[in-house]
């Protein structure tokens, strides 16, 4: 009996700790390339999108260094589509805080160059937004292809 009471408080542990990484609201994909590759085709793929506008393109590590700190390569390049966004702010304007979208581009020391960026998903009922399926479809679909697009080869 203390043996099953055992399993079952681990498996607990086990699934709870799992759920809080999948709620996180994070995508995160290893790119096979190093961070400025990684940086040059994503900032590529975007600007030459007819529909995305590249708003910011922030670099965290040469922020760092302005102020004698060290900080692995990070970049953030922030982007947007005003079609999709703005219903979605008309729907919920909590919504503004996570738009424009952002990508991030860092060097983890264990695994490699990684893009990371928000589930637009997770998003959705982040902000309690029940309408606006097919926006948050478009939006979930353009990021997963222009995410796999900079970590194929061509």
């Amino acid at each position: 009996m203390k043996n099953i009471i055992k399993i079952l408080i681990v498996s607990f542990l086990l699934i709870s700790c799992k759920s809080t990484m999948v709620d996180s609201g994070l995508i995160v994909k290893t790119s096979p390339y190093d961070i400025e590759t990684t940086y040059s085709k994503l900032k590529d793929i975007i600007t030459n999108n007819p529909n995305l506008t590249l708003l910011l393109d922030l670099d965290h590590s040469k922020n760092a260094a302005s102020v004698n700190l060290n900080l692995d390569p990070t970049r953030v390049l922030m982007f947007g589509n005003p079609k999709l966004g703005t219903p979605l702010m008309k729907a919920n304007q909590t919504i503004g805080i996570d738009l424009p979208q952002r990508i991030l581009i860092y060097k983890s020391p264990s695994s490699g160059t990684m893009i990371s960026y928000n589930d637009p998903m997770y998003l959705k009922k982040r902000h309690n937004l029940s309408s606006n399926d097919e926006v948050f479809k478009k939006i979930s679909k353009a990021l997963d292809d222009i995410t796999n697009k900079v970590i194929t080869a061509k």
